[in-house]
C-alpha cells in the first residue's frame, strides 16, 4: 500500500477530479465561453507582465470603485492545466461586489518544476500588491484566493506581508499523494520538493484570516485534505475557518463565487470587511 491503504490504482482514482464529474467537459467550455465574454466587455488592464517567462503574466479588472479591495486568483489544474483566460468569467461575482478582481499566471509543468510554478506565483502576487497603485487600487487591502491547485498556491502566499487574507478552495495541502499518484509523470516531484512545497508541514507564525473552502460533493481525498488543513491552521493559532459548500462538486463550487449570491461570494465578503 502507497499511502493511506491506497494503492497507486486506487490512489490515481481518489485524485482524479475530472473522472468523477461527468460534465466537466461542458462546464469548462461554459467556463471559456462566458470568460471571453467578460474578455471582450468589461474593463480590464490585461497580460501585465510581473516576469520574463511567457505565461508570467497578469490581468486586473477594476471594480467601480477602483479604491476597493482586491481578490486576486489563482487558476488550477494539477499544476499542469489550464490558463488564468479560462477563469475571467469568476469577475463577474467580485466586481457586482464591488470588488477588484485580479488573475495571477503562472509557468506549467512539465515545463516548470514545483518549486519554480510557487516561486512564479509568489511573485506574481507581490508585483500585483506594487502596482494596485498604479490601478487606483488599495494596496493595503489585497486577498488571494484559488481552486484546486490553486488553492495550494493560495496557501503558499499567505505567509506574504502583503496579503491581507486567503480563500483557497478545494485546494492540495499535502503533496505526499500526490508524488504518488499519476499526476506525479508531469510534476516530477521527489520527496523533498513535495515536503517543502506542502502548505500543511509548513504553517506560518503569522498570516491573516484564511478561508478553507470545499465541496461537500467533492472526491473524500479532496474533503479530507481541506478539512485536515483547516484543522491544523486553526490550531496552529492563525485565524480561519472551514467552509464546506453543500452539494457542490470539485467544478460547481466555483459557481458559488462567479454569482454574488453564493457561498462563496459571501465568504468574501465577509473576509474583506473583517
Amino acid at each position: 500500500m502507497l499511502y493511506r491503504g491506497m494503492d497507486r490504482a486506487q490512489l490515481d482514482a481518489a485524485y482524479n477530479n475530472g473522472a468523477a464529474v461527468k460534465e466537466r467537459d461542458a462546464i469548462v467550455a461554459d467556463w471559456a465561453a462566458r470568460s471571453a465574454r467578460v474578455r471582450q466587455e468589461r474593463k480590464a488592464h490585461l497580460d501585465v507582465r510581473y516576469g520574463s517567462a511567457p505565461r508570467e503574466r497578469l490581468d486586473f479588472f477594476p471594480a467601480t470603485d477602483p479604491k476597493a479591495p482586491t481578490l486576486a486568483f489563482i487558476h488550477g489544474g494539477y499544476w499542469q492545466m489550464n490558463a488564468k483566460e479560462n477563469f475571467s468569467f469568476l469577475a463577474e461575482g467580485p466586481l457586482s461586489l464591488g470588488l477588484n478582481f485580479a488573475l495571477i499566471g503562472y509557468t506549467l509543468a512539465p515545463e516548470a518544476r514545483l518549486d519554480r510554478i510557487v516561486g512564479e506565483v509568489q511573485r506574481g502576487v507581490q508585483s500585483l500588491a506594487e502596482r494596485l497603485g498604479d490601478f487606483g487600487a488599495d494596496a493595503s487591502r489585497l486577498y488571494v484566493s484559488g481552486w484546486s491547485a490553486g488553492g495550494h498556491l493560495t496557501a503558499m502566499t499567505m505567509p506574504l506581508r502583503v496579503v491581507r487574507g486567503g480563500l483557497a478552495i478545494s485546494g492540495l495541502y499535502d503533496l505526499e499523494p500526490i508524488r504518488l499518484s499519476y499526476l506525479n509523470e508531469k510534476l516530477g516531484l521527489d520527496l523533498e520538493e513535495s515536503e517543502r512545497n506542502s502548505p500543511l508541514l509548513h504553517l506560518p507564525p503569522m498570516a491573516g484570516e484564511l478561508i478553507v473552502a470545499y465541496g461537500t460533493g467533492e472526491l473524500p481525498e479532496l474533503r479530507r485534505q481541506s478539512v485536515e488543513f483547516a484543522q491544523a491552521w486553526v490550531e496552529r493559532g492563525l485565524a480561519g475557518e472551514l467552509l464546506p459548500i453543500d452539494g457542490a462538486n470539485h467544478f460547481t463550487a466555483l459557481e458559488t463565487l462567479a454569482h454574488p449570491d453564493g457561498a462563496l461570494a459571501e465568504a468574501l465578503v465577509d473576509l474583506v470587511s473583517g
